[in-house]
């Protein structure tokens, strides 16, 4: 038996994965009710091609956006750089824009169809995990009451529990901070009219002035309005970030950096202004770590690898991770080796990923046009910065994020 620890997107595709290939798991969730929370997101070809490959592509394809292309604007709304993505991009697999909550309802409803009722367990609050040579105890607390224990026995134990991951300080009790980014990041969802192709990412400004993603999450309705995820950030280094996603946020904090970008095509101050709900991030990642592997337990997503979120990867990265660790617990080998083996595969990958992050995301175009011009308008592009410049920049994240064409052929 594997004991999955959180039943975030990370934990449910592993179960999933793992049933697929005959091996028994069980989830255990602290919350009591799990709820469709967060914002949107991306499912990048690499991460879509695996989740195809557990049938989940019509239940996504139906609540989603698929992704035609991501553009990039400078912050006076003048065009640089068109990114098709996809099958739009001639990929073999999808990329599809999603509420995170609808992509977690999604896998979770397929667990509880495939493995059961029984397979997520709720209200189960990690507290400590002891080993032996056999096996491994999960020791939670019911966290409705916090007054009784319950221990639970498995073959192995697989800490999905995200930033602020209970299994990862158990394996490692040093000092492991939390790492502010220096960029404090405002996101929300309003519903308004479609914009560009209807399936267009864009990025516009830079983080000097500020900078604005947005994109579509949910199909247009009779009237031609969508549910777009929006996000405004830029450097704030006077914050700290505790990597808390629900922070309430304040518009007067920085509609400042995005007053001006009232295209002709989009009105991002307006949009931004009638927002369901605005959450206040300080970008954090931890430092990667020497080993993920203690004999019986091991990390996986956020909990291993918790990484800036810029590539709309880190759910991206959590679906690989599960993939092929439930491949290696299906195999032959022994659990602990089963685990070292995955550990092999995925830490030095993700480790490279969480540095791009910090360093050369695919906003990186929009650094390089804004260091060019000195934040002042162009007259044509290629005079500023050649195309074949601009696909290095982007086929350089997507290499080493792993979603390059040439990857996902082999």
């Amino acid at each position: 038996m594997v004991l999955i620890i959180g039943a975030g997107i990370g934990g449910l595709t592993l179960a999933l994965k793992l049933h697929s290939l005959g091996v028994a798991s069980r989830i255990y969730e602290a919350v009591p009710k799990i709820k469709s929370l967060g914002v949107g997101i991306n499912i990048l070809p690499h991460a879509m091609r695996e989740l195809c490959h557990l049938g989940l592509e019509q239940d996504i394809a139906l609540n989603s956006v698929e992704t035609q292309e991501v553009q990039f604007f400078n912050r006076f709304g003048q065009h640089i750089f068109t990114d098709n993505r996809g099958r739009f991009g001639g990929y073999e697999w999808p990329q599809y824009s999603i509420h995170r909550g609808v992509l977690q309802s999604i896998l979770l409803e397929a667990v509880i169809q495939r493995l059961g009722h029984e397979a997520v367990v709720t209200n189960h609050r990690l507290i400590d995990l002891k080993q032996t040579e056999t096996e491994v105890q999960a020791i939670f607390e019911i966290a409705a009451d916090k007054t009784s224990q319950v221990k639970v026995l498995g073959d192995v134990l697989i800490g999905c529990d995200g930033i602020h991951s209970t299994v990862r300080r158990k394996l490692n009790p040093k000092n492991d901070p939390l790492v502010y980014s220096g960029i404090t990041m405002w996101r929300g969802v309003t519903k308004w009219p479609g914009f560009l192709t209807g399936a267009t990412m864009i990025y516009a400004g830079w983080l000097q002035t500020g900078k604005v993603i947005a994109y579509p999450i949910e199909k247009a309705d009779v009237d031609g309005n969508q549910l777009i995820n929006w996000l405004c950030e830029f450097y704030c280094s006077s914050q700290k970030g505790e990597g808390d996603w629900g922070k309430p946020g304040e518009l007067k904090d920085f509609i400042w950096s995005c007053d001006e970008m009232n295209f002709n095509w989009l009105d991002i101050p307006a949009m931004i202004k009638r927002a369901e709900f605005i959450f206040e991030y300080p970008m954090v990642d931890r430092n990667p770590l020497a080993k993920w592997t203690k004999e019986r337990v091991t990390l996986l997503g956020d909990a291993a690898h918790p990484m800036y979120p810029r590539g709309s990867n880190g759910a991206g990265q959590a679906i690989l991770d599960a993939v092929d660790l439930a491949k290696r617990l299906s195999s032959k080998v022994m659990h602990q080796e089963a685990l070292e083996l995955y550990e092999h595969e995925r830490r030095p990958r993700t480790t490279e990923v969480v540095h791009a992050n910090r360093t050369v995301p695919p906003d990186a175009i929009l650094k390089e046009v804004y260091d060019r011009t000195g934040d002042k308008p162009f007259d044509e592009i290629e005079d500023i910065i050649k195309r074949d410049e601009l696909e290095l920049i982007a086929n350089n994240y997507k290499t080493i994020a792993g979603f390059d064409r040439t990857s996902l052929e082999t």
